[in-house]
């Protein structure tokens, strides 16, 4: 974590100047920390410079953490595919879950979703690029899957969310994520949808040129990635 003010002013700096270019406001994009393979000591230092949402691939070491940060306002957001198998957990410990792709995964997060928390906050994750080794629903799919899933009652559709092919030439990163858009203002107005989840530390700017009201960002605000590690105390 050495070094971590100083990316947190460089990505906000970015951020800003991406906003700015798009004749965007400033604040309009919000920014969720992935935070998987660092542990909570790292977490509770971002978090004390201010960034309250944080993104988790590993649902293991996810729990840990949270258990031992359960005294700060923190959002958490499940990113990624969800094993049939972790659904209840998921659904008891996140705010925000970004891998939903096939309707029986939405019903048994709404099953398992307590009546008295607040609704769980849903961002379909579309495969834009039509990678097969990547997950995602297909974007011809999308509205038949928001068609489905919206009569869940503990489920509150957000959004739309993706991670592209990995490409360095900006056109091409703003032709997928102009995709993106495309698709989603077609459907968000149908659903009352006001998140568009796009953009990484390498293609942010493009991202945010194209629409994006959120990005998730881990290289640029904690440094390279370790393996994964158990969560240690703050």
């Amino acid at each position: 974590m050495e070094g971590f003010e100083t990316r947190l002013a460089c990505l906000k700096e970015r951020i800003r100047a991406a906003e700015r270019a798009a004749g965007r406001n400033e604040g309009e994009v919000s920014l969720v920390a992935v935070s998987k393979t660092h542990g909570a000591v790292a977490i509770a230092r971002a978090y004390r410079c201010g960034l309250r949402h944080f993104g988790e691939n590993y649902l293991q070491e996810a729990a840990a953490k949270q258990d031992s940060l359960g005294h700060f306002d923190i959002g958490w957001h499940f990113i990624g595919p969800i094993q049939s198998n972790k659904t209840r957990l998921v659904a008891q410990r996140f705010a925000w879950v970004h891998g939903v792709e096939r309707l029986k995964t939405a019903e048994r997060l709404n099953a398992h979703r307590p009546d008295f928390f607040p609704r769980l906050n849903v961002c379909l994750q579309v495969n834009i690029s039509g990678e097969a080794s990547k997950s995602g629903v297909d974007p011809r799919e999308v509205p038949t899957l928001l068609e489905a899933m919206a009569p869940l009652p503990r489920l509150r559709l957000r959004g739309l969310m993706a991670i592209p092919a990995p490409d360095d030439r900006e056109a091409e990163q703003r032709g997928t994520f102009a995709r993106m858009r495309e698709l989603f203002d077609r459907v968000a107005p149908i659903y009352g949808m006001d998140t568009l989840s796009m953009g990484m530390s390498d293609d942010l700017e493009a991202a945010i040129l194209e629409g994006s009201t959120q990005i998730r960002i881990g290289t640029a605000l904690f440094g390279a990635r370790p393996k994964p590690i158990a969560a240690n105390n703050p």
